[in-house]
């Protein structure tokens, strides 16, 4: 019998959360010091801090790949069994979830975009989308065609549900063997393999589920080897080789998005074998911002453009004014994601 805590229906992964709860406050920050004329101000203030949000804010992406993978792995074959449930009716689902919510903030930001135009020239504007921009963002397909896209970061959620259809067909073809576990493993860590050793040094394919693969593999095989005592004992050589894989990427050809990524795998893994997975950090406020964390995702670079022209518009040319605007668009990004996941994400 394992001795690790079960985590039941209702109950969170708290050191998830944490990992959510940052890693969505990472990329609104990310943005704001990336895109709109406030930065430039605040860049006289602090520069190296603002030049580092601009630039290296962004690999938390790296978090949110692992932990998507992690829990697609708990959700689709906890126990690395996969679930019966037909192929396509579970695709569905996820687009639904993922897609509802995502076409709703894409109207917020399109109508934040020519709010944003009344009050000043920008190149973070994007020019009035058309009809075929709109239906290959809501489809999920804008990536893959190169269509330019509505708003900052909803590539993520199109490589999202590719990396989940991804994973959820590699599962499909492993239980049809008669070692649907082994299959599931083996599986899983050769496409991690292809990812790391080959399609994620080709920026080429970065519209591709294969280039992200790796972390998002990681993620999901460090949930299988390390959930039970059982799947320890007989999975722990899996997970030290899959280390030494990456290591060995990482020396090939050195990417810190992936050191990040192997970190976050590796304090995953201690997080489920030591059980504070489900226990630590016992806070409302980061549990409260990881449930807000997809709409803040989703809706932070509209209402910061908005924050943005409003500023330049009617806020003084000051480097004081205009950092106060920087902070007052961080907590708008924040009231505005709570607001959205109340009012539009829960219900749909």
């Amino acid at each position: 019998m394992s001795t690790l805590p079960r985590a039941g229906a209702g109950e969170r992964l708290m050191f998830i959360d944490l990992l959510k709860a940052v890693g969505s406050q990472m990329i609104v920050l990310h943005h704001l010091a990336f895109y709109g004329p406030m930065s430039d101000w605040t860049h006289r203030l602090a520069p190296e801090l603002v030049a580092w949000f601009s630039q290296d804010a962004r690999m938390a992406v790296q978090v949110f790949l692992v932990v998507a993978g992690f829990l697609a792995a708990r959700s689709l074959a906890p126990g690395g069994v996969p679930r019966t449930a037909p192929f396509l009716p579970q695709l569905g689902q996820r687009y639904l979830r993922t897609a509802l919510p995502y076409i709703a903030s894409l109207l917020v930001a399109m109508l934040c975009t020519e709010l944003a135009r009344r009050w000043m020239v920008h190149s973070s504007l994007s020019a009035p989308p058309g009809l075929w921009q709109f239906v290959s963002h809501a489809l999920l397909l804008h990536t893959l065609l190169d269509v330019d896209s509505l708003s900052a970061g909803v590539w993520y959620v199109a490589i999202d549900f590719q990396l989940y259809a991804l994973l959820l067909g590699l599962l499909w073809l492993a239980r049809r063997q008669p070692a649907a576990t082994a299959w599931v493993h083996a599986l899983v860590a050769v496409v991690v393999a292809a990812s790391l050793l080959h399609f994620n040094r080709d920026s080429e394919w970065d519209s591709w589920a294969l280039y992200f693969f790796g972390a998002y593999g990681l993620g999901a095989l460090t949930y299988w080897t390390t959930h039970s005592d059982d799947a320890w004992r007989q999975g722990r050589w899996l997970l030290g080789a899959l280390v030494a894989l990456t290591l060995a990427a990482l020396a090939i050809d050195f990417r810190e998005r992936i050191a990040l990524a192997l970190a976050v795998c590796l304090a995953l893994a201690c997080a489920q074998r030591q059980g504070w997975l489900f226990t630590w950090p016992r806070s409302g406020v980061v549990a409260y911002l990881s449930r807000i964390s997809y709409a803040v995702f989703l809706l932070n670079f509209p209402i910061a453009l908005v924050v943005n022209a409003w500023f330049t518009r009617f806020g003084a040319a000051t480097t004081e004014a205009q950092t106060a605007g920087v902070l007052l668009a961080w907590l708008a990004c924040n009231v505005a994601g709570a607001l959205f996941h109340h009012g539009v994400e829960q219900p749909l």
